[in-house]
């Protein structure tokens, strides 16, 4: 296992598409939900434990060789917005063509085929994963840092934050995103029927209002 493989899949220049998505921070500063720092911890520590450890358990689950059809059908079940289902499936489709050019495998080349239309993101991460060389723990901690990175890089966008103040929340989260690599390790080792179903409702209905927006700066 090489864990500089771990670096390069984590990085936010990897063109996985992650930088056009707000994982729901912009339209929780449209509504006034998200106005500063202190806003920005909540709404990152509400998705982690929730939506994030779902994708970090579907992640782990890919990466320790789990069935991604049976994971792809699952993860359509955790994700009841169609706005959030269609930009787990772009997000996968852009996931699995920077995957299969950094690390060739038959593997991924199947599951491409299998999936025309696109797998859901954490599927095709944990896949990657296990085209690197990583394990389970390392692709959940990737979905873990992304469930919270994408959105504090966004605040700074959208509301002009610090971007030291950004980064400071993303470090006092670091021990909540270790707690939730452990428990979605945790599920994928016990199998499918043990993967959390972990939801943010709120997150779901802005995502549907969102891709209605006739103008916005990010895609979900």
């Amino acid at each position: 296992m090489t864990r500089s493989a771990l670096l390069v899949l984590a990085d936010g220049r990897f063109p996985a598409g992650g930088h056009a998505h707000s994982g729901g921070a912009e339209a929780a500063v449209k509504a006034g939900r998200l106005r500063d720092a202190a806003d920005l911890e909540a709404f990152c520590r509400g998705r982690l434990h929730t939506t994030g450890l779902t994708s970090a358990a579907l992640a782990a689950a890919a990466a320790h060789g789990l069935d991604p059809h049976e994971l792809d059908a699952a993860a359509d079940a955790r994700t009841p917005s169609a706005a959030l289902r269609a930009a787990s499936r772009r997000l996968g489709r852009q996931l699995m063509r920077a995957a299969r050019a950094a690390w060739p495998s038959p593997e991924l080349d199947a599951l491409a085929a299998a999936f025309p239309r696109g797998v859901h993101q954490p599927v095709v991460l944990g896949t990657t994963a296990r085209a690197a060389g990583l394990g389970p723990e390392d692709a959940a901690h990737c979905v873990a840092y992304e469930t919270v990175g994408g959105p504090a890089t966004a605040a700074v966008r959208l509301l002009g934050l610090d971007p030291y103040r950004a980064t400071a929340v993303l470090a006092r989260l670091a021990p909540e995103m270790d707690q939730v690599t452990a428990r979605a390790v945790e599920a994928a080792r016990q199998g499918l029927d043990a993967l959390p179903a972990a939801s943010a409702p709120l997150l779901d209905l802005t995502a549907e209002q969102h891709a209605a927006w006739p103008v916005r700066l990010f895609a979900s």
